[in-house]
């Protein structure tokens, strides 16, 4: 049986984050070079990288990319919007990455790419893969929901229209993970067979991210609420929880 990520990162998924535009990915590529403290020309991996928004963004801005992700469509998205070929594209499992050790300056993981999985040593694993890769005190991002402000301020129930589509979203929490339930129902003319899809993410707080990432070798050096210094990391007002580290 597929798991929901084989699943729903499709078609569908650029609709329903459609709002993820290139502006916002450049404008968070200014404040991650800035916490990186990177040179250009620096090697980076940009660990489940969607469509490319922020691998391109980096490119521009002088940093060799590399580009991995488990979604065939939405790697042919990132490859169109790279017509000269400057970023390396790879379909692949973060669990089990097909990149040599040490060859990365930095690795980013943005926008809860993580908590995919059942179990906490797949997660584990994961942050194992991202050390491996890294060069000796290699750096670092990590952008994940914030456990306490979701579960403080989950919308059980939302709904829009979008491109002649009615999205509906259905949220709630269960056994430690956050669940959404997403139904496609075409809001014009015939409303047609309603497509559903499926997200889990596995909660965790800063502790607990923080002693895993120091089993896997990693190290938080500075946590952020948002893409902004304007905005410490508040355990109970910030919506995100982006770590900013290295490699031990």
């Amino acid at each position: 049986m597929a798991e929901w990520y084989e699943h729903s990162f499709g078609e569908d998924y650029l609709l329903v984050y459609k709002h993820r535009d290139e502006q916002g990915a450049r404008q968070e590529v200014r404040q991650m070079i800035e916490w990186l403290g990177l040179e250009p020309g620096a090697k980076m991996l940009d660990l489940c990288c969607g469509t490319g928004r922020h691998s391109l963004a980096l490119q521009q801005s002088g940093y060799h990319m590399t580009g991995v992700d488990l979604s065939e469509m939405l790697l042919r998205e990132a490859i169109k919007q790279d017509p000269d070929g400057l970023i390396t594209w790879l379909k692949a499992d973060m669990r089990s990455l097909p990149l040599a050790d040490g060859q990365f300056d930095a690795v980013i993981n943005l926008f809860t790419s993580f908590g995919y999985f059942i179990q906490d040593s797949e997660h584990l694993k994961v942050l194992e893969e991202i050390r491996r890769v890294l060069k000796p005190s290699g750096r670092f991002v990590i952008d994940f929901l914030n456990a306490e402000y979701t579960i403080r301020h989950l919308v059980p129930q939302s709904e829009r229209i979008d491109d002649g589509q009615l999205i509906k979203e259905t949220r709630w929490m269960e056994n430690g993970f956050v669940k959404k339930k997403i139904e496609i129902i075409n809001a014009e003319g015939d409303p047609g067979e309603t497509r559903q899809y499926e997200e889990r993410i596995k909660l965790y707080s800063r502790d607990q991210f923080e002693w895993m990432l120091g089993e896997a070798g990693l190290k938080i050096e500075a946590v952020h609420g948002s893409y902004s210094d304007k905005d410490p990391y508040d355990q109970y007002k910030s919506k995100r929880m982006i770590m900013v580290g290295r490699r031990m």
